[in-house]
């Protein structure tokens, strides 16, 4: 009978929200300013994944040119945040379980407006989860330099818990990214 009502407990709150149709990205700072910052669509499969496509909204974003590339930027005062696509080949596939390859393409570095270049390794990763209007991403710390090379298995994701660390809540001025 518990399993049950756990059952349909789950499948009502799932069903609140679908990986389905287009939704909007929407970047959070610390000074409680609210950006879009792009669109995902997903397409449901037979499979029970979905299939996604990120498309940024360039025109919110500053171009900066950092270490020799040209990256789309966030800017504040006090931090600037950089969005860093995945460069490799994958699955474009998630499930409401598993949101690692659209973390992925939700990748970001920072540096102060005052700091030269790109830091490689002031990587971060919005970890997603599900709320009952949609996905809510916190940062967490990675080293960016980790797809500075063609991993080797292009379907396995490259930022595995391992190599993610936590951030205290507001220490960046990116502080969440949601999508409904």
């Amino acid at each position: 009978m518990m399993a049950a009502l756990l059952l349909m407990s789950a499948s009502a709150w799932v069903g609140a929200w679908e990986l389905q149709g287009s939704k909007t990205i929407t970047a959070h700072t610390r000074d409680k300013h609210h950006t879009r910052i792009g669109t995902v669509h997903f397409v449901p499969q037979p499979d029970g994944t979905a299939t996604f496509k990120v498309t940024m909204d360039h025109a919110v974003f500053t171009d900066y040119f950092l270490s020799m590339k040209e990256f789309k930027c966030l800017s504040s005062p006090t931090e600037v945040t950089c969005h860093v696509p995945y460069p490799y080949q994958q699955p474009g596939k998630v499930t409401l379980q598993d949101l690692t390859w659209l973390e992925h393409n939700l990748l970001f570095l920072f540096k102060t407006p005052a700091e030269f270049g790109a830091k490689l390794w002031n990587g971060l990763y919005y970890r997603l989860k599900l709320t009952d209007t949609g996905l809510v991403g916190t940062p967490m710390a990675i080293d960016l330099n980790h797809i500075s090379a063609p991993p080797d298995d292009l379907s396995a994701p490259t930022f595995g818990p391992d190599l993610r660390d936590a951030i205290p809540a507001g220490a960046r001025w990116l502080e969440s990214i949601t999508i409904e």
